[in-house]
Parts: structure tokens; C-alpha cells; sequence
């Protein structure tokens, strides 16, 4: 695949309209599609970025022949029906994190992407981010030496009412798939899958997690203190100690502006971003560079760590009690 890659874009919310928005900025990306359960609703969403096609139905969506990749920007509830219904039908998928709601959904999404050798991703817009990626290299070059600890956060206020889909365990609620997936998948992104999972909750009248403390450990001697919350506001923020020195970014360390590097006996050193920091580009120039190779994954985000990814998630879901309905299909 060479030039222009051409984008259809599933479902119509916030996340759908930033990822479009950026997508139109990059003179090699188009956006020639877009579908949501509502006509009405894909329709508005065409006038407003000027997309020449709106379905009211998802498959027609995947099955368009001119679309060479598809966005899922669905809750993630829907991450497992929406992404496999493109890529029965022979369509490239970037699906928003959480890749599923729980290891044996995403598990099966990999399966079906190789088997049909399909090209699929999550968006994990963190690892793609050129700050992260240099800040992974410092660390995997031992610039604070062999990494002892992991810390990182992510909270919100809220408060959301009890209808709110972040209530709602059948939609995958509570704070850990919408927010914890941000520390734990930094923690992932440095140490692999943890060997132990600790976790603890305050749990809502429906059972989701509004407040979740993570502790992840490992046989190297790592561990990883992380939390995630949707009743209180954190400093999202994240740092890593190790022997030699450590890192810490501030908040927003999920799409940094900068870090620091503190190396034992040495003067700090800013690390500081290139240009916008929280664009959602990076990824999806990742998702075309993969397209142009003929790469069915991402080298910067493997369909194994999303697995990986999964597990944890799932091993804290079974510490702290919640349960979705879709763990008992």
C-alpha cells in the first residue's frame, strides 16, 4: 500500500472526533466513511469533518471496499463485536484501549486477525508517543540502572450518576478499563506482564470500581504501586526509580510535554517534547506505516502485550470482585 491510506471511522463520540480531527490534519491520511448505530448521528458526524460517506449500520462500514483501515472508537463493551465485525470482513482495524473488556475477547480479536493475517493494533496512543519512546530507551540503555519501582496514576473527580455508562457494569464500568489502563499499561510498557497482582477497591452500589490501588510485582524484584479512580482528582503522574537514578513525568504522563532524568551524582536533565505532545497522530502514522510495510502488528504496540495487558486487567478485576456480564459468555 503506497500514498493516501484511506480511514473509516466507527461510532461518532468525543474520542471519534479528536481521532478524526488529527486524522485530517496528516496530508497522507483520508477519511472517506464513518457509521454509527444511528443514520442521524453518522450523518451530523459527516457534515461536521465533511466525510462523504455515513452509515447508520456497522457492517456496511466494513464492508466498503474503499476503506483501508477502520478506527473502533466504541466504548470498549462493544471493542469485541465492532472489531470483529471488520475483521470478518477483511478490514485493517486500530480498536481503542481497552482492546476488549476482558483477555478471552482480545484473545479472540488476535486470533482472527492472523488467521485472516489481517492487520490490528489498540490504540495505544502512549506507546507511540515520541517522548515515551525515547523515555523507554533511556530506561532499556540502564540510565537509571536496573528499575526498582513504578509508580503512576490516573483519577477523576466525577462525580457520575448511577446511569452514567461508567456506572454500568454491562458496559465494562468502574474505573480501572477507562482510566487504570493508563497506569498499568506504562508499567507493562517498562517491566512486561507481571508475575503478581495485589489490587484493592471501594466498590459502587452497581459493582464497579470507583477507587482501585494496584500493586504489581515481579521476579526481578520490581514492583509497580499504581492507581486509578473516577471519585477523586490525581496528579497523573508517573516516575521510575531504579539503582542508578530515576525518571519522573508530570502530569499527563500518558502524552508527556516532558521529563526528568535524575541520574545519581549527576546534575537532572530535561527531556521535552517536539512539537504538539497530545496529538493522537502518532499512532495512527504508526497504523499507516505498518499498512505500507505489510506488517499485520505493530513493533511499537504488539498484539502480545494487549494480551498481556488483558491478563493483569482481568487479575485485578478477580482481586477486587467485579464482574462484568460478558465474563460468563
Amino acid at each position: 500500500m503506497g500514498g493516501t491510506v484511506r480511514w473509516g471511522v466507527l461510532a461518532t463520540g468525543g474520542i471519534a472526533a479528536s481521532f478524526t480531527t488529527d486524522l485530517l490534519a496528516m496530508p497522507d491520511a483520508e477519511v472517506v466513511a464513518v457509521a454509527s448505530r444511528s443514520a442521524e448521528s453518522a450523518e451530523a458526524f459527516a457534515d461536521r469533518f465533511g466525510i462523504p460517506r455515513a452509515y447508520g449500520d456497522w457492517a456496511k462500514l466494513a464492508a466498503d471496499p474503499d476503506v483501508d483501515v477502520v478506527y473502533v472508537a466504541t466504548p470498549h463493551a462493544a471493542h469485541r463485536a465492532a472489531a470483529g465485525l471488520c475483521l470478518e470482513a477483511g478490514r485493517a482495524v486500530l480498536c481503542e484501549k481497552a482492546f476488549t473488556l476482558n483477555a478471552r475477547e482480545a484473545g479472540e480479536l488476535v486470533a482472527l486477525a492472523r488467521e485472516r493475517e489481517l492487520f490490528l493494533m489498540e490504540a495505544m496512543w502512549t506507546y507511540c508517543n515520541p517522548l515515551v519512546r525515547e523515555l523507554t530507551r533511556l530506561v532499556a540503555d540502564g540510565a537509571v540502572g536496573e528499575v526498582r519501582t513504578v509508580q503512576a496514576d490516573f483519577g477523576l473527580a466525577g462525580p457520575f450518576a448511577p446511569g452514567h455508562r461508567l456506572r454500568d457494569p454491562a458496559l465494562g464500568g468502574g474505573a480501572l478499563l477507562d482510566l487504570g489502563v493508563y497506569p498499568v499499561s506504562f508499567a507493562q510498557l517498562l517491566l512486561g506482564e507481571p508475575d503478581r497482582v495485589q489490587a484493592h477497591a471501594l466498590l459502587s452500589p452497581e459493582g464497579v470500581d470507583l477507587n482501585t490501588g494496584m500493586l504489581l510485582g515481579w521476579d526481578s524484584g520490581a514492583s509497580a504501586l499504581l492507581s486509578c479512580s473516577i471519585v477523586a482528582d490525581t496528579p497523573l503522574t508517573a516516575s521510575i526509580t531504579g539503582t542508578a537514578g530515576r525518571i519522573d513525568v508530570p502530569r499527563g504522563f500518558f502524552s508527556p510535554e516532558r521529563f526528568v532524568l535524575h541520574r545519581y551524582g549527576h546534575e537532572p536533565e530535561e527531556f521535552t517534547a517536539r512539537g504538539r505532545h497530545d496529538t493522537l497522530q502518532h499512532e495512527a502514522a504508526e497504523v499507516m506505516r505498518c499498512l505500507r510495510a505489510g506488517e499485520t502488528e505493530s513493533p511499537l504496540v504488539p498484539l502480545d502485550g494487549s494480551l498481556a495487558l488483558m491478563r493483569t486487567l482481568d487479575a485485578v478485576r478477580e482481586r477486587i470482585g467485579v464482574r462484568y456480564p460478558a465474563d460468563a459468555a
